[in-house]
């Protein structure tokens, strides 16, 4: 026997050879093809509510509570293999085996769309956190690096959710993120293809051939570019011929249509709404409606086939169809796979964190010969330096370097970001400037310094961050970003879970804001793309061939079209037991 909860509003099964409610809803679940799973009872009325009102319904319902036993990992086997389930809606607010719930969703997610409710983003950071990895690694962007590697669609909102639903319940997958927005009215085109760009969609202009087929269909007066501008004379049938063009044409890839309520149709009971549904069969592609005088915010417009979601709000309209786009790629992406990498040994780095857990109980910074041995031991490479205990050591390290220009990095236990405190100096040339350097910051850091880093001044390049933090339940995140001084401040960053797959290495170079960059914009040279993927398996292997690594700061990874090197690098060790990541954990009563 197996146990619901505690804490929780109860289950709801609605086959007919079952016929099982035993929950406090008002009301009982509609039959339907839907699997819902819920933490808080609240949100499941809210659920179950809102299917029904939908006409979509649920197969079953379970009430988590607490999760002492039946968890949503649970429920998305079930719904895998009952036979009656094509949709399912989770609401989580925790993770007992995260490792175990993105292999059991990445599954179901093949063949069926998996969303939930991303709640709990308003949860404090970690309050320990130092460097500039951990600081940036949120609760929030732990969980969505988990629901996107796993192909869970992720809603702000339970709305977000019940909207996204009804899409992708009754039309099929767009399969570009190409929208033609389609009006009788030209102010609410112009919201449309606001929030059809503020949700990461493109309205791209239509070809020629497609345009003048528009524009024989539509009333004299339409305007046939994207938007298209259908006038307020539409009739139903003239409207049903325009989606039908555009839905067959390969230039978009999902039509929004975005309609009001006109004298001209009350007057004639032409009302264009009647066109939205297609009188047999579906259309090519995924179409959305947006009626401006809904008093709901969703509702699915029925028809002897099909049925069409229609929404209150452009936004709405606009964030569903961003889902099912993003979902729709996810599914398209190959099954990624963890490389094996050359050149790595384990167990010597295994050897270096025992001995300095043995002398540091409990934990902290690695020193900089410990960060470079670790980095060896995984194939990381460096940029060049050496260590320096006095001013004359300084001088012999840099002319070992190649005597050119110089970077002096004053270091003692426990400094992390040297720009704050001015613990370093750039540009040294030659040995009189680099010893009167060091001989400064020791004067300046008396008591505390307990020597320096010598390095060579790099070469122009990009500057990235890269890195890992710990995280107690979810396990090694690793983070990828523009990195440098203002890294926090411009938070353009991505994150995936370890082990990193080649296909999850590649999605982190390509997704953050300053992705172009690395592929040449404007100079046209694009940086060591392999070598960034590398860098990026090889720091996934490292968190989880060593739970002790809390947290790892590569900043700045400098990025050239030669070469990726780390300029600087941060290791925390804590001393932490090796645990199943696939074995869940139960609380303690």
């Amino acid at each position: 026997m197996r146990l619901g909860g505690p804490n929780c509003l109860g289950l709801a099964n609605t086959d007919p050879a079952v016929g099982l409610d035993a929950t406090f809803a008002a009301a009982p679940a509609r039959p339907g093809t839907a699997g819902v799973a819920v933490q808080s009872g609240g949100v499941g009325i809210a659920l179950l509510g809102a299917l029904s009102r939908l006409g979509i319904g649920v197969s079953s319902f379970v009430s988590l509570g607490d999760k002492y036993d039946v968890s949503g990992n649970d429920m998305l086997q079930w719904w895998e293999s009952d036979g009656r389930t094509d949709l399912a809606l989770l609401h989580l607010e925790s993770f007992g085996n995260p490792r175990g719930f993105s292999r059991t969703a990445r599954r179901v997610a093949r063949t069926m769309p998996v969303l939930t409710v991303d709640a709990g983003r308003s949860e404090a950071g970690r309050r320990a956190a130092a460097s500039h990895t951990a600081a940036i690694a949120t609760p929030t962007m732990t969980r969505r690096a988990l629901f996107h590697q796993a192909g869970v669609i992720a809603t702000d909102s339970v709305g977000d959710l019940v909207a996204t639903a009804a899409l992708l319940r009754s039309q099929p997958l767009p399969t570009g993120a190409r929208v033609a927005v389609v009006s009788n009215a030209g102010g609410a085109a112009v919201l449309a293809a606001d929030a059809c760009a503020e949700a990461g969609l493109t309205i791209p202009e239509l070809p020629g051939p497609l345009i003048a087929d528009l524009l024989g269909a539509l009333p004299s007066g339409a305007r046939a570019v994207n938007p298209v501008d259908t006038t307020a004379a539409v009739s139903g049938k003239q409207l049903a011929s325009c989606l039908d063009l555009l839905a067959r044409h390969g230039a978009v890839d999902a039509v929004l249509v975005a309609l009001v309520p006109t004298a001209l149709s009350a007057a004639t009971g032409d009302d264009p709404a009647r066109a939205l549904v297609p009188p047999s069969g579906t259309r090519d592609r995924p179409v959305a409606a947006v009626l401006l005088d809904q008093a709901v915010p969703v509702r699915l417009l029925p028809g002897s086939t099909t049925h069409v979601p229609a929404y209150a709000e452009p936004a709405s309209a606009a964030r569903a169809l961003a889902h099912a786009v993003s979902y729709a790629r996810w599914r398209a992406e190959p099954l990624g796979t963890v490389p094996v990498l050359a050149g790595i040994d384990s167990a010597t780095a295994a050897a270096f964190v025992a001995d300095f857990l043995t002398r540091n109980p409990e934990g902290g910074w690695a020193d900089p010969q410990l960060c470079g041995a670790l980095l060896d031991a995984y194939g990381i490479s460096q940029s060049p330096w050496e260590w320096a205990a006095d001013a004359d050591a300084a001088v012999t390290a840099a002319e070992r370097l190649g005597g050119g220009p110089m970077a002096l990095k004053a270091y003692w236990p426990g400094l992390l970001h040297k720009t704050e405190v001015g613990a370093l100096r750039l540009d040294l040339a030659g040995p009189r400037s680099v010893h009167a350097a060091y001989t400064e910051l020791a004067g300046r850091f008396s008591g505390v310094m307990t020597g320096a880093v010598v390095q060579p001044m790099a070469a122009r390049g990009i500057e990235l961050v890269a890195g890992v933090a710990q995280d107690q339940v979810f396990g090694p995140l690793v983070l990828f970003g523009l990195g440098g001084t203002a890294t926090e401040v411009l938070a353009d960053h991505a994150a995936r879970l370890a082990p990193l797959t080649d296909r999850d290495a590649h999605a982190l170079i390509t997704t953050p804001r300053c992705a172009p960059l690395l592929f040449g914009h404007r100079t046209g040279r694009a940086v060591d793309l392999e070598g960034l993927e590398e860098l990026l398996l090889r720091l996934s292997r490292m968190a989880c061939d060593l739970p002790q690594l809390a947290e790892a700061d590569l900043n700045p990874v400098l990025a050239r079209p030669d070469a990726v090197l780390p300029l600087d690098v941060r290791i925390r060790l804590m001393p932490r037991t090796v645990q199943d990541p696939y074995l869940r954990r139960l609380r303690a009563r």
